[in-house]
């Protein structure tokens, strides 16, 4: 079956699952493998959409384990132009708290042993990771947060770790002094692998819990995965309305939503093609 064409991709993580109502699921295979789940194509608030869940039915990979070239290879076969990336995130500093979106502009490598490129030769290809994450796409999450009515913050950055472990109080504290915003586990390769494959990324975290080494919080107890899971449930409806009212913002100003070669991609359609 040929891939699910829509404009704009959604990578969901933890709770998304039913984020469409009765979509279509189309197989895919690429260079890479498997994606870590069949692509789902439907509509959200009528618009099209392609939407994979990150870690696959029922958490099936964790985030260390998920196969970003292929999800991402997968998306750009299906025609997207622009990814929205909603993930959940513990907080790093006091005034950003458990319920908080952040629309993310920068991150922080902290993981190892990733596949994090297409280009892995012959020859040398260096795309610019100055500025990560598409303007455009964070200015239609801007957006759809004020027009549902969440708190968000309009930038942070956010410090990829490694997983599936969390945090040490020792490495928080760090993290936190730092000045970085949030933490997570997902957004790296993901956001430079789409800038790679020239799609607009946008990222948009829901802050489920303070870390545990959060500057001026030392009653923080360490959060489980079970807290995590269950405080993303819980908000799962403002999630799905910031996302939804994104989708309509980028599909309704731009139609063609991004190309290779906008601010926030990063080389072109035939150099990802080469990889």
């Amino acid at each position: 079956m040929s891939p699910p064409r829509a404009p704009v991709g959604i990578i969901g993580g933890s709770g998304l699952y039913e984020l469409l109502d009765k979509p279509e699921l189309v197989e895919i295979e690429t260079p890479f493998g498997s994606p870590t789940s069949p692509l789902h194509r439907g509509l959200i608030d009528g618009h099209p959409v392609v939407f994979l869940p990150r870690h696959g039915d029922h958490h099936r990979f964790p985030a260390h384990m998920v196969n970003y070239r292929a999800n991402v290879w997968a998306l750009k076969e299906a025609g997207v132009a622009a990814v929205i990336a909603p993930c959940s995130a513990g907080s790093l500093q006091p005034d950003i708290e458990p319920g908080h979106f952040v629309v993310l502009d920068q991150f922080v490598d902290r993981t190892r042993g990733r596949r994090d490129t297409f280009f892995d030769g012959p020859g040398a290809t260096h795309t610019s990771m100055a500025d990560p994450y598409d303007p455009a796409v964070r200015a239609a999450l801007i957006g759809a947060a004020g027009n549902a009515g969440v708190t968000a913050h309009e930038r942070g950055t956010v410090v990829v770790i490694q997983g599936p472990r969390f945090s040490s109080r020792a490495e928080s504290e760090w993290f936190s002094s730092m000045g970085w915003h949030v933490v997570n586990m997902t957004q790296y390769p993901e956001v430079a692998l789409a800038r790679e494959a020239g799609l607009a990324f946008g990222g948009v975290a829901l802050v489920t819990d303070y870390d545990a080494g959060v500057r001026g919080r030392s009653d923080i107890a360490p959060v489980t995965m079970e807290q995590v899971f269950a405080f993303f449930r819980a908000n799962i409806e403002a999630v799905r309305q910031v996302l939804a009212l994104a989708v309509g913002h980028l599909v309704g100003a731009r139609p063609d939503v991004a190309s290779p070669g906008s601010p926030g991609s990063g080389g072109s359609a035939e150099d990802f093609r080469r990889a």
